[in-house]
């Protein structure tokens, strides 16, 4: 069994399909979209026959997506067994297809509506340590209603099931079951659109831990009266401050930016706009803010993060702060399954639940990619075979050198190297590390070649 194969009866050998037969399909297509990642299913499956039986997988409305999303949660829990907690982003995207006459049950995407598809909120479980471990939770739905204009009364009062916030809710509560009956402790990172009332009280109902980045100048309680956060935070001595490495991009240079962190314990007020109601949560805010080393012209660096962990030293803050900074991870698991190396926005299926399906099963080969990338940086000096079979690497090998390659094993940074450079990788001396797209184009090279190896050497051994 090659490593595609293994990794995918991990991530979907449990799916309960009601026949084992779905099930066996499943695991099948899951290794296939390992080795040859593409949203467009003609791309992965290599005869008439397997794609005939990918088609009908997908089309078949006795395979629940609700079931395939399960078997992927299992798997991501089983994988941070012993963890002390894992990091979960939540964050929203959307799969943009073609439906140019809006003749099919997708849904409008964007702020215009133009565009077709399908809209997601979803959680990633991160280990502490910033890997992607898998996907807990992808809430799929499409648009059908235009909302009232942003900011209006009428938008605002709207009940919370009317909203597009109640997906979030369902995103939170989700991810919270599943940790729960794996005994697994989740901190959720949200960007600031999960500034708002209801999910911030749904956070706090979770029993899991959470940091939320403010969106606003929220109204908080104070002795005698209320006041507003960043006045109430400004006043606070700081409690320390810390060097943060600014990479350089459009509009930003490149800088070691100093930050100041001021900490509060506060009471925020959070108000229900349908009737003016007001419910209190004690938070600890955590201000952190660029002073001194902001260039001109540009905005200084202000994270403004709510939070239920107890803070009592300034490793505390900067604890909330790191945990915070690995929401990213959730984008570049996106930026990977929709337009990267899994491609998802390319698929041709043609109905909502056909691209739900195919789009699950490659958004957890994705995650295998970010997993990949990230392990080679934290922990280059780990042995390849942690990601990689032994018969992978002989192959890996024997690309690299030749018919005789070193005897020693490759350490996961070596055999990474090695798979970006069979995917074309040209930045090895610019300093720049190899991504997910350079990846997934050296395992394309390197599977065929350990399917063939293994060939041989069965041959060899029966010979």
């Amino acid at each position: 069994m090659n490593e595609a194969w293994s990794w995918a009866t991990a991530e979907f050998g449990q799916v309960e399909l009601s026949d084992s037969r779905r099930t066996a399909r499943l695991v099948a297509m899951g290794a296939a979209a390992c080795e040859r990642p593409s949203g467009k299913v003609a791309a992965v499956f290599g005869t008439d026959r397997e794609r005939e039986g990918a088609y009908d997988f997908l089309e078949n409305e006795q395979v629940a997506p609700e079931e395939i999303m399960a078997g992927v949660a299992e798997a991501t829990l089983r994988r941070s067994e012993g963890l002390p907690f894992v990091y979960v982003p939540i964050d929203g995207t959307s799969i943009t297809v073609v439906d140019r006459a809006a003749e099919r049950d997708f849904g409008s995407i964007g702020s215009t509506g133009n565009a077709r598809g399908l809209k997601i909120i979803d959680a990633l479980a991160v280990d502490p340590e910033g890997t992607a471990i898998g996907w807990l939770a992808l809430t799929f739905w499409a648009r059908t209603k235009r909302a009232p204009p942003q900011g209006s009364r009428a938008r605002a009062a709207r009940p919370v099931e009317e909203k597009e916030t109640q997906r979030w809710i369902d995103t939170v509560r989700a991810a919270k079951t599943r940790l729960d009956e794996y005994g697994q402790r989740g901190w959720f990172q949200i960007d600031r659109e999960g500034d708002g009332r209801d999910v911030l009280l749904e956070l706090a109902e979770s029993g899991h831990w959470w940091t939320v980045r403010g969106a606003r100048d929220r109204g908080i309680e104070l002795e005698g009266g209320t006041g507003r956060l960043r006045s109430e935070l400004g006043l606070r001595t700081a409690a320390g401050e810390y060097e943060l490495a600014v990479v350089a991009r459009v509009k930003r240079r490149a800088r070691a930016a100093r930050m100041v962190v001021r900490v509060a314990q506060v009471v925020l007020r959070l108000r229900r706009w349908r009737d003016g109601a007001i419910t209190p949560l004690p938070i600890t805010a955590v201000w952190a803010r660029e002073e001194g080393t902001t260039p001109d012209g540009e905005q200084p660096i202000d994270w403004l993060l709510y939070t239920n962990r107890a803070i009592e030293t300034l490793d505390d803050a900067k604890l909330v702060i790191h945990g915070y900074a690995q929401r990213w991870r959730i984008e570049e698991c996106h930026r990977t399954w929709k337009s990267g190396q899994c491609d998802i926005e390319s698929t041709q299926l043609r109905s909502f639940a056909a691209v739900q399906r195919w789009a699950i099963i490659l958004g957890a080969v994705a995650t295998r990619i970010e997993r990949l990338k990230r392990i080679s940086r934290i922990n280059p000096s780990a042995p390849g075979s942690i990601e990689l079979t032994p018969i992978e690497l002989r192959a890996l090998k024997m690309l690299k050198f030749g018919a005789a390659p070193p005897d020693r094993e490759p350490t996961i940074a070596d055999a990474v190297s090695w798979l970006a450079e069979l995917g074309g990788y040209a930045n090895k001396y610019s300093g720049k590390p190899p991504g997910a797209v350079v990846l997934g184009r050296g395992l394309r090279y390197l599977r065929p070649a350990a399917h063939m190896l293994s060939i041989q050497e069965g041959r060899g051994a029966t010979g």
